[in-house]
C-alpha cells in the first residue's frame, strides 16, 4: 500500500486520499460546456511526458486539507508535501450570456385543427 506524506498528519494509507490534478491543468471554464474536445484533452489527454509533477491532492478522509505532493510518474516516487494557502483554483471564467425566456402560454383554447 502507498503511503502518502499528508503535511498535516504525516503517513497515511492512498485509500484516505484523492487526487487531484497537476498545478499547471486548468480545467475548461463554463464556454467550453458543449465542447467535447476540450473536456476529453482535460480528462484523457495528459500532455505531460512522464517524470517529475506538482500534484493537488485532499486527505478527503483525514483532515480534508488540500496540499500540493511532489511525484514522480515515472517511478512513482513521491517527494515532499506542502500545505495550500487555499482551495484549488476555480475554473477560467466566462462572461455569462443572457438567457431569452421561454414565451408565456397563451389563455386561447385549443383549436380543433380543421378551422370549423
Amino acid at each position: 500500500m502507498l503511503l502518502i506524506p499528508c503535511p498535516s498528519c504525516g503517513l497515511r494509507p492512498e485509500s484516505e486520499f484523492a487526487g487531484g490534478t497537476d498545478t499547471d491543468r486548468v480545467r475548461p471554464g463554463p464556454e467550453a460546456f458543449d465542447d467535447n474536445e476540450a473536456w476529453a484533452a482535460y480528462l484523457f489527454h495528459d500532455a505531460g511526458a512522464p517524470g517529475e509533477r506538482e500534484e493537488r491532492w485532499c486527505h478527503t478522509h483525514g483532515c480534508g486539507q488540500w496540499f500540493l505532493l511532489e511525484r514522480d510518474t515515472e517511478t512513482g516516487a513521491l517527494g515532499k508535501s506542502s500545505r495550500l494557502a487555499g482551495p484549488p483554483p476555480r475554473p477560467q471564467e466566462a462572461p455569462l450570456t443572457a438567457v431569452e425566456p421561454p414565451p408565456e402560454p397563451t389563455s386561447e383554447p385549443p383549436s380543433d385543427g380543421d378551422g370549423a
